[in-house]
């Protein structure tokens, strides 16, 4: 395929990067950043820099945060050629999905969103790999319209980057997972580094601390939008979450060990249920 990567940050560099490597598609890369532009073209992470022209694209993924991305496609959809494919790696769906369905159809363009599981500390394409998607999650939101040759060409683009588990499902149902593994997973890493023993950490910490606080180093700007885009879902868990710790925080206070005991053991019980579970899960 001839493919248009718009924004060459940390996905949409490793989108690029993973393209040319596992796969004989012609990528072209855009970004406001003219010598991040040139920088990709010089690691032949794409074969060309966007002139301005949208002709002649089978795909264009839009590789921006959610306002940007929503932005973009306001601004060029009238732009691109009809019947063009066009995504976006977002890590909302939902209502943005829906507005982004609506701005596609206005234009006689095709639109179904998609979103790796797929992320590092630190973003921009100075931090992108070509293998940032291997055995990664990737997850394909279609609606019920959605064209079947749409979602598979997705899949199979999914499946050449190297993505391990890939998940079709609802835009809805998207963001109401998402909210849980991985929005209340960013809000618990930053509030826990607030913590003034922060500073005094080294040489006590092991990798439970790593783990905890490798995601508070996000960027503000896109995670805030992705958390009020998604707020009812994220405060639904983000509630329940403050009603278990509480009753950690009880049996603290009370010095009640057969609670805690008993606590401990009802996490560590539902964990082992569910790496059981994903052990049986096809990749």
């Amino acid at each position: 395929m001839n493919i248009l990567v718009v924004g060459l940050g940390l996905i949409g560099g490793s989108f690029c990067k993973a393209m040319k490597k596992y796969t004989y598609h012609k990528v072209t890369g855009c970004d406001l950043n003219h010598d991040i532009e040139y920088a990709a073209l010089r690691d032949v992470a794409i074969d060309d820099v966007f002139t301005g022209s949208y002709e002649g694209y089978d795909l264009i993924i839009i590789a921006l945060f959610p306002d940007a991305a929503e932005r973009f496609f306001n601004e060029n959809a009238s732009k691109i050629p009809a019947g063009t494919l066009v995504t976006d790696v977002c890590g909302i769906k939902g209502a943005f999905s829906e507005r982004m369905k609506q701005t596609a159809l206005s234009n006689g363009l095709r639109y179904v969103g998609i979103h790796p599981m797929a992320g590092k500390e630190f973003g921009g394409y100075y931090n992108s790999t070509a293998d940032l998607f291997c055995k990664a999650n990737f997850i394909i939101a279609p609606f019920e319209d959605s064209k079947s040759e749409d979602i598979e060409l997705l899949k199979k683009l999914a499946a050449e980057v190297g993505a391990g588990k890939i998940v079709e499902t609802t835009p809805e149902n998207h963001d109401k997972m998402i909210a849980y593994t991985s929005q209340l997973a960013h809000i618990v890493s930053s509030a826990y580094v607030k913590s003034p023993e922060l500073g005094l950490e080294c040489g006590f910490s092991g990798g439970s601390f790593q783990d905890m606080t490798r995601i508070a180093t996000m960027n503000e700007k896109m995670w805030t939008d992705l958390f009020m885009q998604n707020r009812d879902n994220l405060q639904y868990e983000l509630d329940l979450l403050i009603e278990n710790l509480g009753k950690y925080s009880e049996a603290l206070r009370n010095g009640d060990a057969d609670k805690m005991r008993s606590l401990i053991a009802e996490g560590r019980e539902l964990k082992e249920d569910n790496l059981r579970h994903r052990v049986g899960q096809p990749n």
